[in-house]
């Protein structure tokens, strides 16, 4: 049975602003960002851990019953998350290496799973202020630092040059050479969940990641690509899903606004 995850987005929209002040408040003293390596040789900050924390303790006060699952939490075994109807799936600091780098494209991503989907999802983007944030069915927007809400949209049909983005700090051969398969394109080099927001609010029309990326970083920003029109797909063809096998590890995925091109055919034949 699904619930109606609508009675939950503006709590979850205070939970993830809540998180994001206070990674602002690492972020502002330079000599505080200590940086461990995970296990995966990916980065950790401080601020992940104080995130994490913030966002699982507002997340278990606002619904107890539902289980959250955390970049930053142990993992949990297939076996027992299987039979899960739903859960939260957070990102506390989702581009840790943009935060490293002081370059401020870092978002804190919160996502609520249903039936393998992401039905809830918001992104709130710590150093502007900004936050994306959409309702399976019910559409997307993007509130500004101020409180100006405006609803997005994908930019539904892709002009004779194609606005690609793609990621900052995780590139590949893979995705070079589906970009050159482009032909005229304008190219727009962005970190964390914000290239699935240039997608869904039109700035962009592809995203293509033919590398590595964990289900809690791509949950909450595809609810918000989907909301607004757009699509986010395995290579062939399904929409991407969570929560059907052990890894968290994502397959290969394109997010677009525009479904009726073919986007399948520049992908390279060695992928």
């Amino acid at each position: 049975m699904r619930s109606d995850p609508e009675r939950w987005l503006q709590p979850v929209r205070t939970i993830a602003a809540a998180a994001a002040a206070q990674i602002l408040a690492i972020y502002a003293d330079e000599m505080s960002v200590d940086v461990d390596i995970k296990d995966d040789a990916t980065p950790l900050t401080r601020a992940d851990r104080v995130a994490h924390e913030a966002i699982v303790a507002g997340l278990c006060a606002l619904t107890p019953d539902i289980p959250v699952i955390s970049e930053e939490s142990v993992a949990l075994p297939f076996a027992q998350r299987q039979s899960w109807p739903r859960y939260w799936l957070i990102d506390p600091l989702d581009g840790t290496k943009e935060f490293i780098k002081h370059n401020g494209e870092f978002t804190v991503n919160i996502a609520l799973i249903e039936q393998h989907q992401p039905v809830l999802g918001v992104v709130h983007v710590p150093v502007t202020g900004a936050s994306y944030f959409a309702v399976r069915g019910r559409g997307a927007w993007r509130a500004d630092a101020d409180g100006v809400v405006q609803r997005i949209r994908v930019r539904s049909q892709c002009g004779a040059v194609v606005r690609v983005v793609s990621s900052r700090s995780h590139g590949t051969p893979e995705v070079d050479a589906f970009i050159h398969q482009l032909g005229d394109h304008a190219f727009l080099a962005v970190g964390s969940s914000l290239k699935f927001c240039r997608v869904a609010e039109g700035q962009a029309d592809v995203y293509p990641r033919l590398g590595h990326t964990s289900e809690w970083d791509t949950a909450a920003a595809q609810c918000i690509v989907e909301a607004a029109g757009g699509h986010v797909m395995q290579l062939d063809g399904s929409p991407l899903v969570y929560n059907t096998r052990e890894s968290f590890i994502n397959p290969y995925f394109i997010a677009v606004g525009d479904g009726s091109r073919d986007w399948m055919s520049f992908v390279p034949a060695e992928v």
